[in-house]
């Protein structure tokens, strides 16, 4: 305990429970009943409709995907769940630690695949305003980022895993990619951002579509600027890791602000209250990326080395 409370909090360990409560967190939405049965507003149906616009071969493979969790849809929906359950348990303990980690990236592209359609990314529609290049992404790359390393948390948490120029560059990477998503597909349409939008389900609290419609005007006669400083903001972000502490700080508070306001304005948290949504979307999993990047005293090192402690 002396040894623990010395080195101070193990920083990479916070953020791998942080992505446990995300994990854990989908296991109960995909856990509503809703999602046990067939029809139109049943799981197999958000599959379905995951095929439109896709090559054929990968509409042929969501199709079929759906068309057995519409033949048993209390089993496959229960595997889903417990696949989750599996996933947000086993990243509580540092024995299964890793495995889950490697479940967690293995069961996020097959969510992609199958439940997302790919993200939208190959018909045009992987807008990071509606959560592209496909939420569940960023699960498997913040199980890559948090891969369990001895060592100390400083620079940054997600070096400890990669090292520093690694990680930077998945920094750059990701948000390269953002940057076109930003400015490519449903981008270039102000009829499909306002489609992005999610206040049309019912249940949803009155204060949420008040939001609704002012992100549905806002996109519909400024969703070209808006894309555009999204995609602008995403090039900063991305090369804000290159320039310094400082500049880092800002690039990564930039992101996390700027995703939390989308997350609401425009995602809706996910649909979550709505009910029917099974992930909170991305904007949570772009906040908890961004941390995992904020500069950290290199004085701080030792205090933030993670103790080896079993169990």
């Amino acid at each position: 305990m002396a040894l623990a409370a010395e080195l101070g909090p193990d920083l990479q360990r916070l953020a791998q429970l942080a992505l446990a409560t995300l994990w854990l967190l989908d296991a109960v939405l995909q856990a509503e009943p809703s999602m046990f049965t067939g029809g139109a507003g049943g799981f197999s149906s958000m599959l379905a409709a995951g095929a439109a616009g896709n090559p054929t071969p990968v509409a042929w493979s969501i199709s079929w995907a759906a068309g057995v969790v519409a033949h048993w849809p209390v089993l496959s929906n229960s595997a889903f769940v417990l696949v989750q359950l599996v996933i947000a348990l086993g990243l509580t303990r540092r024995r299964t630690l890793r495995p889950a980690l490697l479940l967690s990236v293995a069961w996020s592209l097959v969510v992609w695949w199958f439940g997302e359609g790919l993200g939208g990314v190959l018909v045009g529609a992987a807008s990071p305003l509606g959560g592209g290049p496909g939420s569940v992404l960023f699960y498997a790359l913040a199980a890559v980022l948090l891969w369990p390393c001895p060592g100390a948390d400083a620079p940054f948490v997600a070096a400890r895993a990669l090292g520093v120029r690694a990680a930077r560059g998945v920094w750059l990477g990701t948000w390269l990619v953002l940057a076109v998503l930003s400015a490519a597909g449903a981008a270039r349409y102000p009829g499909l951002l306002r489609g992005l939008v999610q206040g049309v389900e019912p249940g949803e609290p009155g204060w949420l579509l008040a939001i609704d419609h002012l992100s549905t005007a806002v996109l519909q006669q400024e969703g070209t600027w808006v894309t555009v400083g999204l995609a602008l903001l995403c090039l900063l972000v991305g090369a804000s890791v290159y320039a310094g502490p400082l500049p880092t700080k800002l690039g990564t508070a930039a992101a996390a602000l700027a995703f939390l306001i989308i997350w609401v304005f425009v995602q809706d948290l996910g649909g979550i209250l709505a009910g029917g949504a099974t992930d909170p979307n991305s904007g949570p999993l772009v906040v908890l990326l961004a941390l995992l990047y904020w500069p950290l005293r290199e004085t701080d090192g030792a205090r933030h080395r993670a103790p080896v402690v079993p169990g």
